[in-house]
């Protein structure tokens, strides 16, 4: 059901908003309509424009709850404002000083890896880095040139030149060393080698000794960082864990106190330098409205003016969804579609009806109902899915339907059918022979459903006072009366009853075709309009008689739409023969493995098929014939107050 709603319009001083969103408004839910767009008719109204000062604070508290391990799950502390203040600047303080000292850390790790880096090729080379660059009359370059490039240089140059390559290292690329030279002959040699494309490597000059002995002063060194970089984190973790509850109040707090701050963006306030008022306006349900009266009845700073839906406002209220537990979880199926509007009627309990109805129909089998029951309701229960509660009760009118059809796991000859078997019950049907049973009550069943979902038009047309809805539409009352008089038609026919006399089909076939043809016109008559007939009245004719083409191929394929809940119902009791035959139930003595596996691919594939399959029914047979969900969601504003852990 929707819950009945009161339209609240709030005003006091202006300096007071903190304190009546603090004592009143965070103890109830309130949907917020912004006050300058509701109150349009006064003139003398402005913004309330003041800058939040909680945001950066709640900023912080924030990204260090983000860090912690299970947030939702840590106790909280009830802090005050100044203690969630101190709090979040302590643990920036000391978080910001971590980070900061992790950041120079990581350079510096950086920087020795890099060392590591140029020097790691080099460490075969058994000589004194430092005495290597003091020589006086031979000069060196560290550097590495490309393996082809080298083969050449050995093959065609290196024999001929003043010059020695000494190779420390290669890989399947590359080959590093390092080549000597004269002094004075320094030009040709570096002309030579980058003839060769040798690309020349520096060694950092503050290492003394050989490279193996510079490379494992920089491989400690490292450790040393590394391990100060893993204290570092230790430290921040256990800052972490030991602020968590307070973190966790913290945010809530800061977080309470910014969206109440927050609620000045669509308060208005009066103009004035002095007695300035705030006026604040928006929908509470009617039990709440009414708690909040008395809340605030001896309070002589706030004053409230509580109003229904039907005086003259901008906004239609929001919708607000109120329903018993076993419809609830169908609520879903509801907002998927689109949530009613506030004069719309809610169609929640008649989703969850015929959606559980249908489903067992389609898949009735007591032991496989029963899985679906126990396993729907046991993943309800723990994790709250509304899904699990959706096949949970769709499990019991399977388990239900099972029974009727006499089909436990597949086996049909284990108990007995209290009504039918959907593949074998047979009806006569005259000039056109034997048909399943179950089709021709499907048939049956869906007309009672489309006339069922006309007599809901028709009453959310009286709710919403619209004449074409309630008396001209082809789900109004000419629509009703035409369906009626076909189904009772049909009925009549295959009881083989005498089919009634002229004159009544003429009442009750064409003149409610009739009226749906001319619902235009007669609406524009019932509502006291002037030109009921457009001026091109041949292309209102021709559109009219395709409309009415339309709606009675509607009419058709919608009733014969429900034909696939005896399809399926037949099709399980198939689908399971199958699996009977595969594990050998023949011979008396199944496979237990195969009907396990078998069971268990049943429900979990064509239980996944007949649940779309449903709901498409529901979106496309039922709902298209009395709901629109154009409905907008009530959303409180205000950070509603719980209690805290401490």
């Amino acid at each position: 059901m929707i819950v009945k709603m009161k339209f609240l319009s709030i005003t006091g001083p202006k300096a007071d908003i903190d304190r009546v969103t603090e004592k009143y408004l965070s103890k109830y839910e309130i949907h917020l309509e912004n006050a300058l767009t509701e109150l349009t008719e006064a003139r003398s109204l402005t913004p309330y424009f003041e800058i939040n000062p909680y945001k950066e604070s709640l900023h912080l508290a924030e990204s260090y709850y983000d860090m912690l391990d299970s947030p939702d799950k840590i106790p909280e502390k009830n802090l005050s404002l100044k203690d969630a203040l101190d709090l979040v600047r302590q643990v920036d303080d000391k978080i910001s000083k971590l980070d900061h000292d992790r950041a120079e850390l990581e350079e510096e790790n950086s920087h020795v890896l890099e060392h590591m880096r140029i020097i790691m090729p080099f460490r075969n080379l058994d000589y004194d880095l430092t005495a290597l660059v003091k020589f006086r009359f031979i000069k060196l370059h560290f550097g590495r040139i490309e393996k082809h490039y080298y083969e050449k240089f050995e093959k065609y140059i290196y024999d001929d030149e003043d010059t020695m390559f000494l190779q420390c290292y290669a890989d399947d690329q590359y080959v590093w060393g390092v080549y000597f030279f004269p002094k004075e002959k320094m030009n040709k040699a570096d002309v030579i080698y980058s003839s060769m494309h040798f690309e020349r490597i520096w060694i950092p000059d503050e290492y003394g000794g050989t490279a193996e002995d510079a490379y494992q002063l920089l491989l400690k060194h490292q450790e040393t960082v590394e391990e100060k970089i893993a204290e570092n984190q230790r430290q921040r973790a256990k800052t972490l864990k030991e602020s968590q509850s307070d973190i966790v109040g913290a945010k809530r707090r800061l977080d309470m106190l910014s969206q109440q701050f927050d609620i000045r963006k669509l308060a208005a306030c009066t103009r004035g330098e002095a007695d300035v008022f705030y006026i604040l306006c928006g929908w509470m349900s009617e039990a709440d409205a009414k708690a909040f009266a008395r809340d605030v009845a001896g309070d002589e700073k706030l004053f409230c003016i509580i109003e229904d839906q039907d005086h003259d406002l901008i906004q239609q209220p929001p919708t607000k969804l109120s329903n018993p537990k076993f419809f609830k979880p169908f609520e879903m199926y509801v907002k998927m579609y689109g949530l009613p509007s506030y004069n719309e009627m809610d169609p929640t309990w008649f989703v969850a009806i015929t959606y559980a109805f249908i489903f067992g129909a389609m898949f009735g089998d007591v032991g496989q109902g029963l899985c679906l029951l126990i396993g729907g309701f046991l993943l309800y229960h723990f994790k709250k899915m509304d899904l699990a509660g959706i096949i949970g009760t769709a499990g019991i009118f399977s388990t239900f339907f099972g029974f009727m059809f006499g089909s436990l796991f597949g086996f049909e000859d284990l108990i007995p059918a209290l009504w039918l078997r959907p593949m074998n019950h047979m009806i006569t049907v005259p000039f056109v022979g034997k048909l399943n049973t179950v089709f021709i009550i499907s048939i049956a069943f869906g007309m009672f459903i489309i006339l069922a979902c006309m007599v809901f038009h028709i009453m959310n047309g009286c709710r919403d006072r619209d004449a074409e809805n309630i008396w001209f539409d082809a789900n109004a009352l000419a629509g009703l009366v035409f369906y009626g008089a076909a189904a009772v038609v049909i009925v009549l026919f295959m009881g083989g009853h005498a089919l009634p006399g002229g004159v009544v089909l003429l009442i009750m076939f064409l003149l409610p075709l009739l009226v749906i043809f001319l619902k235009e016109p007669l609406t524009g008559l019932a509502e006291k309009k002037g030109d009921v007939f457009p001026k091109e009245k041949g292309m209102f004719f021709v559109q009219g008689f395709f409309e009415l083409f339309e709606v009675l191929l509607s009419y058709f394929s919608n009733t014969l739409s429900f034909v696939r809940i005896g399809a399926f119902a037949v099709s399980h009791a198939a689908m399971m023969e199958v699996v009977l035959m595969l594990a050998g139930a023949e011979q008396g003595s199944p496979n237990p493995v195969v009907m396990v596996l078998g069971n268990l691919f049943v429900i979990g594939l064509e239980g996944l098929v007949v649940g779309i399959q449903v709901l498409r029914l529901e979106y496309y047979e039922i709902f298209s014939r009395f709901y629109k969900g154009t409905g907008r969601a009530f959303t409180p504003f205000a950070y509603k107050t719980v209690k805290t852990k401490k």
